[in-house]
């Protein structure tokens, strides 16, 4: 598969780039918690259906010690986790919709290159649609200017147990 245009230039995101969202604003829209937070700050985002965001990746996490031992690769699923968590950020902001946004699926995904520790992953996403409960988002991944990643993500609105059991 041809690498595709960066959503954004990578370049504009460098170390010096200043955080718009910090991990309360994360907070406010992913889920997630302690050792599963993949996202360290937000960059950028447009209500348009664009956003950035970084993933300091440290020597001292859990995978390090196992995921090739001696040569630590930040882990592809990892990456796709990292991306999914930022379309679910993404969602709530456009939709301001407080309902649970699930992991639905990737496709077209190309690992590029190699994410170690020290590293700075830089991530990307751009809506291709959201509808009322279902988003679909096209995901990048850099490290300086190198593409690591990038692949298509899929998220849809869970309903909660009890939405669940009010409809039967």
């Amino acid at each position: 598969m041809p690498l595709r245009p960066p959503i954004l230039p990578p370049e504009g995101f460098g170390p010096d780039c200043p955080v718009i969202g910090d991990r309360d604003e994360i907070r406010r829209f992913v889920p997630q918690r302690d050792t599963f937070e993949m996202l360290h700050g937000i960059l950028h985002y447009d209500p348009s259906g664009v956003a950035v965001a970084y993933r300091d990746v440290r020597d001292d996490e859990h995978w390090v010690s196992g995921h090739i031992p001696g040569m630590p690769l930040f882990p592809g699923v990892l990456m796709i986790e990292t991306a999914a968590q930022l379309c679910c950020y993404l969602f709530h902001k456009v939709k301001q919709d407080g309902r649970f946004f699930a992991f639905g699926g990737v496709d077209s995904v190309r690992f590029r290159g190699t994410v170690e520790p020290g590293d700075r992953i830089v991530i990307m996403t751009k809506t291709r649609r959201i509808r009322r409960h279902l988003g679909q988002f096209e995901t990048q991944a850099f490290v300086g200017s190198q593409m690591v990643y990038e692949g298509i993500v899929t998220g849809m609105v869970l309903a909660s147990h009890r939405e669940r059991s009010a409809q039967a």
